[in-house]
């Protein structure tokens, strides 16, 4: 029986218990990565024991005290009572109200300055974990800033405090207006770092030319530009630092970004190969806010249909089979490869009736989407059944198997075992005999592969597959409509690929 959801606060507002938050604010008061890890397990295990469902924020860190003090003796339980626990919000007084304190806005300010990612988040960071040991609740966004200060001197000298203290003195919005609309937009570095990561740029570079873009354009004298003038000066500085080829495909790239018709990204494999991520860094470097599991899917039309009417639907594609043997068969020890395929051919049909539905939706509404999953089978959701999107499907592959049961191993330790590792170690020929029958189902229909074993390299192939496709797909019409008759000097190797097809 599934256990209700334990949240953190009060009846009117709520957030869902996290030991994450509780192992954080233990270590700020000095006890050790493990013993607060075994704190916060001892602590959950007491609250769910108590059938609590909400605990208040006052209630946990009594309750987190009393925890300490047995696992790590008196001073850390002090310091655990004294501080403001990281579950607990700090709240700024800025002239728009109280906002909760950001490490993350604290660190896209600090990059402005000139720090790495990395360098400007420990910052932050680190000016969180000095607010929290202190006990410190309520403050003014002055108050901050002169932390701020104090820790960039600390850390990285002057030089670095007093252009800080220029930037938040001279704190200026750049708007942004394109040719169809004349409303201003906020300028945003995140946006226009993604949009280079997907041309193939290094974070680093990314980040760099996007802060010297907001730099050389807030100098400006006109603080409203436009998306050319943007466009423009982001390829100007790519050339520079990358070559021709990297700043044509960012210009290729916007296609996709803004697409003249939907565009819906279907990515297919077993369990285990990494979909998940890997969708997640594809629609991040894409721009497309909606990510959809086939699971969801699943689990949604298994609440509306009986196990006894759709038994198939209640199991997982690799045992699929094992509810279609006769009443009174006896189990075997290993299904045929017709009977696990059938089995799974069973769920993939039931299940796209809903993937069908939600893909018509998102056409519906205009919106891109990314849909993952298993049930995402090559053959299945054809791109003519939706005339007003660009359907561009994929299958991710392991073909090592020893490197696929190293991810499931991984995924074991980083989800707490909540995706158990005997039950996929037990179906596990099962489950390549399904990648193998879908590596065969997407060579007949032409569906790409993307076996990098690697986060970045199979992002990288698969926005270079969905680029491909889009480019493909255009009309003429649009093609000359977003990115006008010439790309930009001489044509790339993708440019001739793409737009000469």
């Amino acid at each position: 029986m599934t256990q209700p959801e334990l949240r953190i606060g009060t009846a009117r507002h709520a957030f869902p218990f996290s030991r994450g938050l509780v192992v954080e604010s233990l270590v700020n008061a000095g006890a050790s990565g493990d013993v607060a890890a075994a704190a916060a397990r001892r602590i959950e295990q007491n609250l769910r024991l108590s059938r609590r469902t909400l605990v208040t924020p006052g209630e946990l860190q009594a309750l987190m005290t009393e925890v300490a003090h047995d696992l790590a003796g008196e001073e850390v339980a002090r310091a655990a009572a004294a501080q403001t626990p990281a579950f607990v919000d700090i709240l700024v007084t800025a002239k728009k109200g109280d906002l909760p304190f950001s490490r993350g806005v604290l660190a896209r300010t600090l990059e402005d300055a000139g720090l790495t990612g990395r360098e400007a988040y420990a910052t932050a960071s680190a000016v969180d974990v000095e607010l929290r040991q202190e006990g410190v609740r309520r403050l003014s966004a002055e108050d901050i800033d002169n932390r701020t200060e104090r820790a960039l001197a600390g850390r990285y000298g002057e030089h670095l405090r007093l252009t800080y203290r220029y930037l938040r003195r001279n704190r200026g919005k750049l708007g942004v207006i394109s040719s169809e609309n004349t409303v201003p937009t906020p300028f945003s570095k995140g946006i226009l770092t993604q949009s280079m990561l997907a041309a193939g740029v290094t974070p680093d570079v990314a980040r760099k030319v996007a802060r010297v873009t907001q730099r050389d354009l807030r100098g400006s004298e006109d603080r409203v530009v436009t998306r050319t003038a943007i466009r423009t000066k982001v390829e100007a500085l790519l050339r520079d630092e990358v070559g021709p080829d990297v700043g044509a495909r960012y210009r290729l790239l916007r296609v996709i970004r803004r697409p003249p018709r939907p565009v819906i990204v279907l990515l297919g494999g077993v369990s285990g190969t990494g979909k998940s991520f890997l969708a997640a860094e594809i629609a991040y470097r894409l721009g497309i806010a909606r990510v959809v599991s086939t699971d969801s899917i699943r689990e949604v039309m298994r609440a509306m249909v009986s196990p006894a009417l759709l038994p198939t639907l209640h199991a997982s594609t690799f045992n699929a089979w094992e509810a279609l043997l006769p009443p009174g068969t006896p189990r075997p020890k290993a299904p045929s490869r017709r009977e696990l395929l059938a089995g799974f051919r069973d769920q993939v049909q039931q299940v796209n009736v809903g993937l069908g539905a939600v893909v018509a939706r998102s056409v519906q509404e205009g919106s891109s989407l990314v849909l993952e999953g298993v049930h995402l089978v090559p053959g299945y959701l054809r791109a003519d059944a939706f005339a007003g999107a660009l359907v561009i499907p994929m299958l991710v592959t392991l073909p090592d198997p020893e490197e696929h049961r190293r991810h499931f191993q991984s995924r074991d330790v980083e989800t707490a075992a909540s995706r158990p590792l005997h039950r996929y170690m037990q179906y596990f020929d099962e489950i390549r005999a399904m990648q193998d029958e879908l590596e065969d189902l997407a060579r007949q229909e032409d569906v790409p592969l993307l076996d990098g074993l690697t986060l970045d390299e199979s992002a990288d192939q698969a926005v270079d597959v969905v680029l491909r496709r889009v480019m493909v797909a255009l009309t003429p019409q649009e093609r000359a409509e977003l990115l006008g008759h010439q790309i930009g000097g001489e044509p790339s190797e993708l440019t001739r690929d793409t737009v000469g097809d």
